[in-house]
């Protein structure tokens, strides 16, 4: 029971950073092309210079990592 304890802990922030990109990423993509506002990544990536498309990238990104928390948690489950 510990062993799966502390693999659940590992796994956690691959939840984390897969949620952070994924809301981010969509969510500034999705209200700059609706509303013409920039706010959390959308905003550093416009300061930046990078150009809008950078946000989906990021959006998708996201969206991977969050498959990959997904088949090591039902891995670490199975073991």
């Amino acid at each position: 029971m510990s062993e799966w304890i502390t693999a659940a802990r590992t796994q956690s922030g691959w939840w984390i950073a897969g949620l952070i990109l994924f809301v981010q990423g969509f969510g500034s993509a999705l209200t700059d092309a609706l509303w013409q506002h920039s706010f959390g990544v959308a905003a550093l990536s416009r300061t930046a210079g990078l150009p809008a498309w950078t946000d989906w990238v990021l959006g998708a990104f996201g969206f991977a990592l969050l498959i990959v928390a997904g088949l090591r948690t039902r891995a670490v489950e199975r073991a």
